[in-house]
């Protein structure tokens, strides 16, 4: 199946469980898969036959940058479900959210959450 990426998108949420994430907030990384049929837009060269990248940046832009969550897997699920709601050529999604901040002590380069949602 063919998909569209959408890799590293970067936003400043409140979203966690802590009262100073919500506070004080952090940088969230985002990672995209939009799995749909890239053929009509190949063939024809044609926007319109497909999900444009600059509106699903916008999308995930509005979610981490707005209501706070406390998990990164409703942020994740909630853009999953809203790219499935606004885009209807989309078969499937993949969506990481990344947490290179989390209040965790240790080293590591983040903590994630991935959803997977299918249209049924």
């Amino acid at each position: 199946m063919d998909k569209l990426i959408l890799k590293g998108m970067r936003f400043f949420g409140r979203h966690g469980v802590l009262p100073q994430e919500r506070e004080l907030g952090q940088a969230f990384e985002v990672d995209v898969e939009i799995f749909l049929d890239l053929e009509p837009a190949g063939t024809e060269d044609d926007l319109s036959l497909t999900v444009s990248y600059a509106e699903v940046f916008g999308l995930v832009e509005e979610v981490v940058t707005g209501r706070p969550f406390g998990l990164i897997e409703a942020v994740a699920r909630r853009i999953a479900i809203q790219i499935l709601d606004r885009f209807s050529r989309v078969e499937k999604v993949r969506v990481a959210v990344k947490k290179p901040s989390a209040p965790v002590e240790g080293q590591f380069e983040y903590m994630a959450a991935e959803v997977t949602r299918e249209r049924t």
